[in-house]
């Protein structure tokens, strides 16, 4: 009687729903119910996040203000950092941080610590899942045990599921509505009530026969990239070596109608999930006397890329007769992917300590990315310079990280006394073409 009672509630538009964490996940998902009709009760302890929501302000770029003003005023999106109204929504979708620690091992403290929370307030009627990316097994595992302390019986009283977030930042064809949501629950009922709810956010749901095999799912996906990227950046040394253009060849390569999907070779991997996201497995995996050989490889080489790009910007600049230490380099782009102002994990980051580690003069640019904030590995205390041709002129190289639309390659080029080219964004530069190098 409790899950249908739910599943009508969510039906009809009636039921609230809570999601707690708002970052490039939690928001864009909490628009999108909202625009479904659902109001939606935003949680976070960043006070900051909170306000601006309350304010119709938006602190992601791809995630319009106009909307979310609009959301805001017609009462169907709010926020707060009270973690006691947890008690109120009758859907909670967990879309909190699972990073690793610096032993590369799962960091599931703010998983734990949402779960604590939701045990104290946990009521009969409500839904909770889990859309944070884990290891096989958290749900069960480390989430019921915890919700369980509320006195309350699973499938009957509550229900509990695992549901992959698939976000893709600045995707513009892709959002929560239309990619396919896979949902796995503890119980059958815990499934109905889940796949009741994705259903009216999403174009299509598909269950999986438990948590487990949707949380696996969730990390063979980007696992699935991680290693083609791993592949293709491998070949990308070897082509360069070869004095071979990397580039024609999978353009080449793509022509094939079947049997080859194109990956592109970069600086290193960025962003929350396949820097991250493939270790959670690896980990796991030694619970059972496995190794798992290509996670650790693919990571061994991508983890190697920005050392790849030093050693092409030393190269560059020998053949120019000048050395790395004091040569001023400039940083093109540190978000982790075009056109987007997430710059988590982000290649540039350990390029940029790398070089300054052997004496270079480091500076960045990135309109997106304006200023750089403390993270647990850097603390760069920088902020993006403006591009001037008088500038440009000053640095003995520039090295394109991020690839945005909004650069002027041609531009770019003309200017500067050398490039590095990490990214083929200067493909269509017709002149100057002798002053870049791929790396």
């Amino acid at each position: 009687m409790v899950a249908q009672e739910l599943i009508s509630k969510i039906k009809e538009r009636k039921a609230l729903i809570g999601i707690v964490g708002l970052g490039y996940v939690g928001l864009p998902l909490a628009v999108y119910c909202a625009l479904r009709g659902f109001k939606v009760l935003g949680f976070d302890i960043d006070e900051t996040k909170v306000s601006m929501i309350l304010q119709g302000r938006s602190y992601i770029r791809h995630v319009s203000e106009d909307i979310l003003r609009d959301l805001v005023n017609h009462e169907l999106l709010s926020a707060t950092s009270d973690m006691s109204r947890l008690s109120k929504p009758d859907c909670i979708l967990i879309c909190v941080p699972t990073p690793l620690t610096k032993h590369r091992e799962p960091d599931l403290r703010f998983v734990i610590e949402t779960a604590n929370i939701i045990s104290k307030v946990l009521r009969p009627g409500q839904l909770i899942v889990l859309e944070s990316t884990t290891y096989p097994g958290t749900t069960e595992e480390v989430l019921l045990p915890i919700l369980k302390e509320a006195g309350l019986e699973v499938g009957r009283d509550f229900f509990l599921a695992f549901s992959p977030e698939r976000e893709d930042p600045g995707n513009p064809h892709y959002n929560a509505t239309n990619i396919p949501k896979i949902v796995g629950g503890v119980t059958e009922d815990c499934l109905a009530v889940s796949k009741a709810l994705y259903e009216a956010v999403t174009v299509r749901v598909v269950p999986v026969s438990s948590p487990k095999v949707a949380e696996f799912a969730k990390l063979l996906e980007n696992i699935y990239r991680s290693v083609n990227i791993a592949l293709v950046n491998e070949m990308k040394v070897i082509a360069h070596r070869m004095n071979i253009d990397i580039w024609e060849v999978i353009d080449a390569a793509s022509t094939k109608p079947f049997g080859f999907t194109p990956f592109y070779p970069g600086p290193g991997l960025g962003g929350h999930c396949i820097p991250i996201d493939p270790f959670y497995l690896s980990w796991k995996a030694k619970e059972y006397n496995l190794t798992a050989r290509f996670i650790e490889l693919a990571g061994e080489i991508n983890v190697a890329m920005p050392h790849y790009v030093l050693h092409r910007i030393m190269e560059a600049l020998n053949n120019q007769g000048k050395c790395l230490k004091n040569s001023a380099i400039l940083i093109l782009g540190v978000a982790y992917k075009r056109d987007i102002d997430d710059d988590r994990e982000s290649p540039a980051y350990p390029l940029m300590s790398l070089l300054i580690d052997r004496g270079a003069k480091v500076f960045y640019n990135d309109p997106l990315v304006p200023l750089l904030k403390p993270t647990r590995k850097y603390n760069f205390n920088m902020r993006s310079l403006e591009l001037t041709e008088e500038m440009l002129k000053t640095f003995d190289a520039v090295v394109i990280i991020t690839d945005h639309s909004i650069y002027d390659y041609e531009w770019i080029v003309n200017h500067a006394k050398l490039i590095v080219d990490t990214r083929n964004a200067t493909k269509h530069v017709k002149n100057g073409r002798e002053k870049i190098i791929h790396a």
